[in-house]
């Protein structure tokens, strides 16, 4: 079959039309960003493992934005103007999130109208409190205390207490050049636990690392931690 050339001309003309409307579709420019917290406090968890989900309400079926926290519980989302649902999925995080009476995950509602700051309220099973990392004697050392936030009949027993070193800001279990760890039963004074670990030694030569605590709780997959601290030696 010949196809005439006013034909090919009108499918051209729709070809461009299409490709006009696609490039009249603004892309997202609203930040929402914010970090978990507890009363007030940084929660850190490990880089990229605590997941999220954003929802924009009044569409059906919609598909939620997902993104991960980083190391210091911040989070950071581009997107667009409106109302959203933010919740964390079942099973994940050092902490307990709210459950509705139906057993369904609570969301937090968040009306964007421009860039916004929203941090994320979370009941943690422990906190490290005062935590103290240096170095000396060839060793980095830590000092902290634990306290235990939740203690009623879903409290967990710790199962390890760990102290990372690394040459990057980046430290977790997955990134160290050393660690350190504390079964759970063998705590006798969680007000005052140490922790102590040779400084590793590097192909290139630094004079410093990062170094943070960790707790991992029985029965939990993600790790609770302290602030990465930078020390010098």
């Amino acid at each position: 079959m010949k196809i005439k050339f006013h034909q090919i001309a009108i499918f051209a003309l729709m070809l461009s039309s299409a490709a006009c409307k696609l490039d009249n579709v603004k892309p997202p420019s609203v930040t929402l960003k914010g970090q978990l917290m507890y009363k007030g406090t940084p929660i850190g968890v490990e880089y990229n493992q605590v997941p999220f989900q954003l929802y924009q309400t009044g569409y059906k079926g919609n598909t939620p934005i997902t993104g991960t926290f980083d190391q210091d519980g911040n989070y950071s989302v581009l997107t667009f103007n409106g109302n959203y649902k933010f919740t964390i999925p079942g099973g994940q995080g050092p902490f307990q999130w709210k459950e509705l009476a139906s057993g369904g995950r609570d969301t937090v509602n968040i009306a964007l109208n421009g860039d916004q700051t929203v941090n994320i309220e979370v009941t943690p099973y422990y906190m490290i409190r005062n935590a103290q990392i240096a170095a000396s004697g060839g060793n980095i050392s830590a000092k902290f205390s634990i306290e235990k936030d939740i203690t009623d009949a879903t409290a967990k027993n710790i199962q390890t207490v760990s102290l990372f070193v690394n040459k990057t800001q980046f430290v977790s279990p997955a990134d160290h050049a050393a660690e350190i760890d504390l079964d759970g039963a063998a705590i006798t004074d969680p007000s005052n636990v140490s922790l102590s670990v040779a400084i590793p030694t590097f192909p290139v030569t630094q004079n410093y690392v990062y170094a943070r605590v960790g707790i991992r709780i029985a029965g939990v997959e993600d790790m609770i931690f302290s602030p990465v601290v930078k020390v010098s030696y």
